[in-house]
């Protein structure tokens, strides 16, 4: 029950980081692509540029010279071509997929073809002049960029949520305090209560009155067990043990014989013997106290509620069913504070609490019922 602020934090600073990051990153990208034809075009021009240079070398060559020395370049590569587009003089590392005049990219690879006079240039139709470019400095600057935002976004965000939650915070830790101090003087007289009717039964006699007083005391006990379970969830570890599951339900099911008897309601119990289950002993008695409790509270005065347990193949079946209101949302019944029925009091937790539990453990429940008629819960446990 106690709010994680840092957990809180987290949670939404990465949301609004992602929602931000979108809202900024796509006028990042739009500008990167601009970069990245800006880049592009640098690369036609110098293509070009070279490509005028080594013209410009071949129409200073001179006929008389005996050897024409073609002009290499450190970052750009050439070739000659005749008409056929093959290579009349070559230093290029690959074969071109293209010979069309203009502007080439293969992969990494840029080229460009210039078209030549017939007849000069030492019989040469086309010039072509490639080098290998990559954009990978944009790429990087766009990267980290991104990451940057990202970063700034998150820590700016988790900062604001944290520090604007820390009073929610400290309202929610007192709050916390506050219920687990009245949960504790709260067990101190309830226990004190059973003690006494118990006694008070032993020497007197069982009345109706006392009937009331312990049933009371016992729906009290099943709303305080659910609330501790509430303040000790992810605190405390409920630790599996082979547990006589058919003892168990038995005890359960003597616990709230009296709360039955209130409104002579006959529990109808058939447990098969020596049905044992690696549980924790917490959180079936959870599963159990609540549809027990459940199934007894929605009954109708005068009825019959029947408790099974018994072994099916792979599994335990432990099926409470019972003649009363009946649901009319069964989905709806597992939300936290969810009355149907607000005149039968109790907060709502019960059956959420219930339903936590079995996801947990792979338990799979069917609820199954008939408004006015009743309700059967059928739960399946597994055998591992």
């Amino acid at each position: 029950m106690i709010f994680d602020v840092k957990k809180f934090a987290r949670k939404y600073a990465m949301i609004y980081t992602a929602v931000l990051a979108v809202l900024l990153i796509v006028p990042l990208v739009t500008y990167i692509f601009l970069l990245l034809q800006i880049d592009e075009a640098k690369v036609k021009l110098s293509l070009e540029s070279q490509a005028k240079k080594i013209i410009a070398s071949m129409q200073h060559y001179k006929s008389s010279d005996k050897v024409y020395h073609f002009p290499r370049f450190k970052e750009y590569r050439s070739a000659l071509l005749d008409s056929s587009d093959k290579q009349i003089f070559s230093t290029l590392d690959f074969e071109p997929q293209s010979f069309i005049s203009g502007y080439h990219k293969e992969e990494n690879k840029y080229y460009y073809i210039y078209p030549l006079p017939q007849g000069y240039y030492f019989g040469a139709s086309k010039l072509l002049v490639e080098t290998v470019h990559t954009a990978s400095k944009i790429y990087l600057f766009a990267f980290s960029v991104m990451i940057a935002i990202v970063i700034a976004l998150f820590l700016f965000s988790w900062l604001l949520l944290r520090n604007f939650s820390a009073p929610f915070e400290r309202l929610n830790r007192q709050l916390d305090n506050f219920i687990k101090d009245s949960m504790h003087e709260i067990n101190t007289p309830l226990s004190i209560i059973n003690l006494n009717a118990d006694l008070f039964a032993n020497k007197y006699g069982e009345n109706k009155y006392l009937y009331r007083i312990k049933s009371a005391s016992k729906t009290l006990a099943t709303i305080y067990n659910d609330m501790d379970y509430l303040i000790k969830q992810g605190r405390v570890e409920h630790k599996k043990e082979r547990m006589d599951m058919s003892a168990f339900i038995q005890k359960r099911v003597d616990y709230f014989q009296e709360v039955a008897n209130l409104k002579h309601i006959d529990l109808q119990v058939s447990i098969e013997e020596n049905i044992h289950y690696l549980c924790s002993g917490t959180k079936l008695q959870r599963i159990a106290d609540n549809t027990i409790s459940n199934a007894i509270k929605y009954s109708h005065d005068h009825t019959t509620v029947e408790i099974v347990l018994k072994s099916v193949d792979g599994g335990i079946v432990f099926e409470v069913k019972d003649h009363g209101v009946g649901i009319e949302n069964t989905q709806k019944i597992f939300s936290r504070y969810y009355r149907e029925d607000e005149a039968k009091g109790g907060f709502g937790i019960g059956l959420n609490i219930v339903k936590q539990i079995i996801d947990e453990e792979g338990i799979t429940l069917h609820v199954d019922s008939s408004l006015g008629k009743g309700t059967t819960f059928t739960y399946t446990f597994l055998i591992k």
